[in-house]
């Protein structure tokens, strides 16, 4: 891409995001999910981080969250509530090592691994071992005063062993369980059941009325302390002497890189099981000097990184539409993606089943896409940005020869699928042929479409009936 073309990416991305960041922290709505948001963000990170002469300070990269609401009073933080740099893959996360190790270069750092919670930031200041204030992250420097609400959480302290001023910062989640209990007596009394635990908590904690709050039943997980140790991992053992909840059998101090990557893969196998969601680990430098000799980039520390795990849905941008023809002569449109990886596995193709589904999903050539993987299978697409268009996309129309054997393309009244009347077409044979070893059929183990192309091309074979 030129710089031109960036930079009117770029301002497509953030036009975007700021839309999807203000309905899911200010209006508690969402119309796509966290994975794509997340995958926004981070090709408009990648694309700044490329050309740095164009992130402008209104760019999404640079702020921390919504604002805070007017229904609230309005309370400013001590100290600023950052938030964290999003990495994907291990190479990123050797990319960030990379960076800060030229900052302090020689430092041999180790590592403070523990969970990212889905949930919503809060900070809790005492006086004198008293819980006086919590407010919530708001825009980062200034806050929602929601004490009354977090006082009904029974994991949090109203009073601490500690005198002086003490903020604590944690997140408030709803379990799973608790979901899924709030879920099953809305639907009981007819109302609509919510979509996720993360807005829900986030409704919750916004509440007028605690009472509310208080049959929520939201849990607190502290994270930090805002006292001086000398390691982050020491921050944690002391916050559970005060009395609060830490993710404890998730943490891990880590001495390398290695022993952070097999605990993120550990932690990513067991996340499905855990009572509470997560969307990944954060990773912070154990050291506190270091960490404060690191500082703060734009609105992120440099010594600390939200280590996310593969996600279930991504962004990215259909490069062409191509058309298959099966063994019973079905035409299928195809996605042919720019790559993107999700849930693990890297993604360059995507079905559009018929040309029904294309219209009902709006889809052009160049369009931005979400994408994800069906039963973590299959890709397909979910939703189309509109927002994210040039004027430059194209539409797709279904071809009226088949483009294997040229022959005409028929539809039968009352059908969705187009189909090649040819019944000798060779895309037909090829897929019968594929459909015979498979597991579906004869289950010829050792023999897939790669050798069958091999066999089928040197004129070895011609149908299944060939020894």
């Amino acid at each position: 891409m030129t710089k031109e073309e960036v930079k009117k990416r770029i301002k497509k991305l953030k036009k975007e995001i700021n839309r999807h960041r203000y309905l899911y922290h200010v209006l508690d709505k969402q119309e796509i999910s966290d994975d794509a948001l997340d995958s926004l963000k981070h090709e408009l990170k990648k694309l700044e981080d490329k050309f740095p002469v164009l992130i402008t300070r209104d760019s999404p990269t640079q702020r921390v969250g919504g604002k805070a609401l007017s229904k609230f009073q309005k309370i400013k933080h001590k100290y600023p509530m950052l938030s964290l740099e999003d990495i994907f893959s291990e190479q990123e996360f050797e990319e960030w090592l990379e960076r800060i190790q030229k900052r302090i270069a020689s430092a041999k750092f180790s590592f403070f691994v523990e969970p990212k919670f889905d949930g919503l930031a809060i900070s809790i200041v005492y006086k004198n071992g008293i819980l006086d204030y919590a407010a919530t992250r708001g825009d980062g420097v200034t806050g929602e005063d929601v004490t009354q609400n977090v006082k009904t959480m029974e994991s949090v302290p109203l009073s601490i062993p500690e005198k002086g001023i003490v903020e604590v910062r944690g997140e408030a989640i709803i379990t799973k369980k608790n979901f899924e209990r709030i879920n099953k007596e809305q639907k009981r009394v007819g109302e609509k059941v919510y979509a996720n635990s993360r807005n829900l908590g986030a409704g919750s904690i916004r509440q007028l009325d605690p009472k509310i709050t208080a049959s929520r039943k939201l849990d607190f997980f502290a994270y930090d302390i805002m006292m001086d140790f000398e390691t982050h991992h020491e921050k944690h053992d002391f916050l559970r002497k005060l009395g609060f909840k830490t993710a404890k059998d998730l943490e891990k101090k880590c001495v390398n890189t290695s022993d952070v990557f097999l605990h993120h893969a550990k932690i990513a196998k067991e996340r499905e099981k855990l009572p509470y969601n997560i969307d990944g680990l954060v990773v912070s430098v154990d050291s506190s000097k270091f960490a404060r000799d690191l500082g703060v980039v734009g609105k992120a520390p440099r010594g600390m990184v939200a280590f996310k795990f593969a996600p279930k849905e991504a962004t990215t941008i259909i490069e062409d539409i191509i058309v298959q023809v099966g063994r019973t002569g079905t035409l299928t449109p195809v996605a042919i993606l720019r790559p993107v990886e999700i849930s693990g596995v890297t993604v360059s193709r995507a079905t559009l089943h018929n040309e029904d589904e294309i219209k009902r999903l709006g889809v052009k050539i160049g369009d931005s896409v979400v994408v994800g993987r069906a039963g973590d299978v299959i890709p397909d697409i979910k939703k189309v940005l509109l927002g994210l268009r040039t004027g430059k996309e194209k539409n797709f129309h279904m071809p009226k020869h088949c483009p294997v054997c040229g022959k005409e393309v028929g539809k039968k009244q009352g059908e969705v699928n187009h189909f090649c009347v040819n019944k000798n077409c060779p895309a037909r044979h090829r897929e019968s042929l594929y459909h015979f070893v498979s597991r579906k059929a004869f289950n010829i183990e050792g023999l897939g479409p790669k050798i069958l192309d091999a066999f089928l091309d040197y004129g070895l074979i011609y149908d299944a009936a060939e020894k």
